[in-house]
């Protein structure tokens, strides 16, 4: 009896355990955390690399021949005049950009930078000419003169120091460029002159040669488009806050220079004299694609 009593007793005190702990208030579930998504921002230092095409169809090369008095031969002088050629070139270049940027506002806004490259460039170009001048201007009855010429302008090397401003929509970035530009140039010619007498030339009885090697300044201006991807893709290899693609054209001009030519007679007849002024213009551009790796904020 004893025993039913104690079980009896023990089921009722369970129960009202178990009615007791369903009137307690539930503990609630804390809200979720709200982690907001960074706003991307130009802003920030980056460094990267570009590669792409330069081509010139505007380098001009004007020649004026000297009359110096008294040589042997001033009646060739006389005869070269005054004579302008142009040509295409074209060829690969590739290099390597730093820069620096700062977005006025976040998300989409003006942004304003400063860009210093430095590029290798395969522009060069070869010309060959022949002409004949019958006679000589003030000179009746002088014998016809042939004229060869060949020349080789080159282009090794491009740097420019930019300041660039563009939109930024997130992401994407349209800038335009412009500023400073400096480049390693060289030129070389060689005018060779033949006497034409009863139909055969005695060819060259002179020759004119003319050449310098020289850094030349100028400027630079053009635009862009520029995106930045996002921070995990498979390109970030040095672990940056972001990773950008652009394309960019650049027109450069470095002005022209004046280059004294110096005449011989063949054979060598001593010191030679000056004959020629070549005037070299050298101007062309750039089409390239870029990657950069921005350091710094997100």
């Amino acid at each position: 009896m004893l025993k039913k009593f104690l079980l009896a007793g023990g089921a009722s005190l369970l129960a009202i355990g178990a009615a007791s702990a369903a009137d307690l208030p539930r503990r609630v579930a804390p809200p979720p955390v709200f982690t907001p998504v960074p706003v991307f921002t130009w802003t920030g230092f980056y460094a990267g690399f570009n590669a792409g095409y330069v081509w010139s169809d505007r380098r001009r090369e004007t020649v004026t021949g000297l009359i110096t008095d008294p040589i042997p031969s001033a009646d060739y002088l006389a005869a070269l005049g005054t004579g302008t050629g142009r040509g295409d070139s074209g060829g690969f270049t590739g290099g390597g950009q730093i820069g620096y940027n700062v977005q006025l506002t976040p998300g989409s806004g003006f942004v304003i930078g400063v860009e210093a490259d430095a590029a290798y460039t395969d522009l060069k170009r070869r010309t060959a000419a022949t002409a004949t001048i019958v006679g000589f201007p003030g000179f009746p009855g002088v014998n016809d003169v042939e004229l060869a010429s060949a020349s080789r302008s080159e282009l090794s090397f491009l740097g420019t120091v930019r300041g660039r401003i563009g939109y930024a929509f997130d992401r994407f970035l349209v800038y335009g460029t412009g500023g400073f530009a400096y480049g390693q140039a060289r030129y070389a010619s060689v005018l060779n002159i033949g006497n034409t007498i009863g139909g055969v030339t005695t060819f060259p009885t002179a020759s004119v040669t003319s050449r310098f090697d020289d850094v030349l300044t100028g400027y630079a201006y053009g635009g862009g488009i520029e995106y930045a991807l996002p921070t995990d893709n498979f390109l970030n290899f040095f672990r940056s806050s972001a990773v950008t693609l652009k394309v960019e054209y650049l027109h450069f001009d470095l002005g022209s220079r004046n280059v004294v030519g110096s005449y011989d007679i063949i054979p060598a007849s001593g010191t030679p004299i000056a004959a020629t002024q070549t005037r070299v213009r050298t101007e062309g551009d750039i089409v390239r694609a870029g990657i950069n790796y921005k350091f710094g904020s997100y």
